[in-house]
């Protein structure tokens, strides 16, 4: 039976192995890289990314990498663009065909075609003197000494490699185009960062219409059950004018009580108890920020406000749960 020192060696060295490719990778870098990345840059259209087998496994990765980073990008498989799917690539696009050995004959079949168009092809191949190296205007060397596969057959270093380079060229790429976390956010409105990053306050607080306040002449007992009604964990204290002016919480009326022993407080008001000033935030400030606002000041809820500085609504920490933005 094998043990578990024997698994672990095969394992680290597997890693070791494709790690030796990536350097040795990253040390052959030179001009043509950069040439790519220009070329890329030029595009107009959108990068097509085609190759076969793991190649093409490969490919669907780097193409939704690309789109999602600022390169418009989808994957065309070589054998179907033989069938009709090479209508998918017009002039102003930019073909990037992947190939370890450089003479896949689905892929080779339609490189004639492409470059009859005029259209730009970046290959990444093993072999940059193969069919692909030859006919490609720009060749990323990402060929490795040896596949990580005991064997030295199964696509694993040299996939890994096709893959680093993807990545490679995605980051330069992002990079020359000033992508920021906004833009990243817009692509992946349904993630953790997107809803961070798109999420406003206006998008998840609660209307005016469903948050309790109150005037400040208000009493305890008013104030009591202007906060039951509205399910907040709090009241708002507004003036004449309806602007915030204080705020008063289930916590307050806990230390009410607490320092307050044996005290009839149905007479106090709610200018004397209220905590003031509230802390507030804008309705088109992001939800992130009011997130970052009742962590700052270890509150649980803030008063929305309008661009006058009326009161709009409010925001308490479930609301933001609710809405995954924390």
């Amino acid at each position: 039976m094998l043990d578990d020192a024997q698994l672990t060696a095969w394992a680290r060295e597997a890693l070791e192995v494709e790690i030796a490719g990536l350097q040795a990778m990253a040390q052959r870098l030179d001009h043509r890289f950069a040439l790519a990345v220009r070329r890329l840059l030029a595009c107009r259209g959108r990068v097509v990314v085609s190759g076969m087998g793991k190649s093409g496994h490969v490919g669907r990765k780097i193409a939704a990498t690309l789109a999602s980073t600022g390169t418009p990008a989808f994957f065309m498989h070589p054998a179907e663009a033989s069938h009709g799917d090479l209508g998918m690539i017009t002039a102003a696009d930019v073909v990037l065909a992947i190939s370890n050995s450089g003479e896949s004959e689905e892929l080779n079949t339609i490189l004639p075609l492409i470059k009859r168009m005029g259209v730009p092809l970046v290959a990444m191949t093993g072999r940059i003197d193969s069919t692909l190296g030859r006919h490609a205007d720009v060749v990323l060397d990402t060929s490795v000494a040896r596949e990580a596969c005991p064997l030295n057959l199964a696509p694993t270093a040299s996939t890994t490699a096709q893959m680093a380079m993807g990545d490679a060229l995605a980051v330069a790429l992002l990079s020359a185009r000033g992508f920021q976390p906004e833009d990243f956010a817009r692509s992946h409105p349904g993630g953790a960062l997107g809803r961070r990053l798109l999420t406003l306050v206006r998008d998840v607080m609660r209307p005016l219409a469903q948050t309790p306040r109150v005037p400040p002449t208000a009493t305890l007992p008013d104030m009591m059950r202007a906060m039951s009604a509205g399910g907040l964990g709090a009241t708002a204290i507004v003036d004449e004018q309806g602007r915030p002016v204080g705020i008063f919480t289930d916590g307050d009326l806990r230390r009410l009580i607490e320092a307050r022993p044996g005290q009839d407080l149905r007479t106090l008001t709610a200018q004397t108890i209220m905590h003031a000033p509230p802390r507030t935030i804008r309705a088109q400030a992001l939800a992130v920020e009011a997130a970052e606002l009742m962590e700052q000041h270890r509150i649980t809820s803030v008063l929305v406000v309008d661009e006058a500085g009326r009161l709009a609504g409010a925001l308490n920490s479930h609301d933001l749960m609710r809405a995954k933005v924390i």
